[in-house]
């Protein structure tokens, strides 16, 4: 049986008479890719704030591991990542990264072995030690995605992960995307490529707040004219 690790009930977000998100239901299984997909202003980033508990909803409920959100409980299984890089300028890469894992009670002798994996899979190794006031706007991202990684999250949410980020290495980030899934991670992707969408498991269609529609990607394109996903937009 799915165990549900998200669940969300009639959640709503107003910013005083703007209404953000509007009764939004919706739950996410443990160990899936899940694709939130829309245009820019849709709402998918606010919604993922009020997942991780940065936001809280102006109405309804959103439960996360069985924990109603916010909640610091959790905060410890939860990887995140913004569209905004949250990285010291003026440390290194690799300092980035010990802080990070201090503060998510990683042992000083583990943090290494944590850390070393990761920076090679994402192609951070040679400039690990480079303060990151010089990294490109891609290194950003690929670090950013090591700090959310770093302690092992059951929960993993990305918020347009690979923007910025050439092809090549997508596709490795991809790759990894699916290996964690297969150790049981789940993680929610928020997305506007189209190409990305395709390799999630299930899709929910924001626009404007709302779900246009939700259910296993190959059954959304096949309620698309011509297969594509972008078309059940309009």
């Amino acid at each position: 049986m799915d165990l549900n690790v998200i669940s969300l009930k009639h959640v709503e977000k107003r910013f005083k008479n703007h209404s953000v998100i509007k009764d939004i239901s919706l739950q996410i299984n443990q160990g899936e890719i899940f694709g939130l997909l829309g245009p820019s202003g849709s709402g998918k980033t606010t919604l993922i704030k009020m997942i991780v508990g940065i936001e809280k909803p102006s109405k309804g409920e959103i439960k996360v591991l069985d924990k109603k959100m916010p909640s610091f409980d959790i905060l410890g299984k939860i990887g995140y990542m913004g569209q905004l890089d949250s990285l010291y300028e003026d440390l290194t890469g690799m300092e980035n990264l010990k802080y990070f894992g201090q503060l998510n009670n990683i042992k000083r002798r583990d943090i290494e072995g944590r850390i070393n994996p990761i920076i090679e899979r994402l192609g951070l190794k040679e400039d690990i030690d480079k303060l990151v006031c010089k990294y490109s706007g891609g290194m950003k991202k690929r670090l950013s995605l090591a700090l959310a990684l770093i302690h092992n999250p059951s929960l993993l949410i990305l918020d347009e992960p690979t923007v910025g980020i050439d092809p090549v290495l997508r596709k490795e980030i991809w790759n990894l995307f699916e290996d964690l899934k297969k150790i049981g991670t789940t993680l929610i992707i928020t997305t506007h490529i189209m190409e990305e969408a395709d390799r999630c498991e299930r899709i929910c269609l924001i626009r404007e707040g709302e779900i246009l529609s939700i259910g296993k990607t190959e059954d959304l394109k096949k309620e698309a004219k011509d297969g594509k996903l972008e078309n059940l937009f309009f």
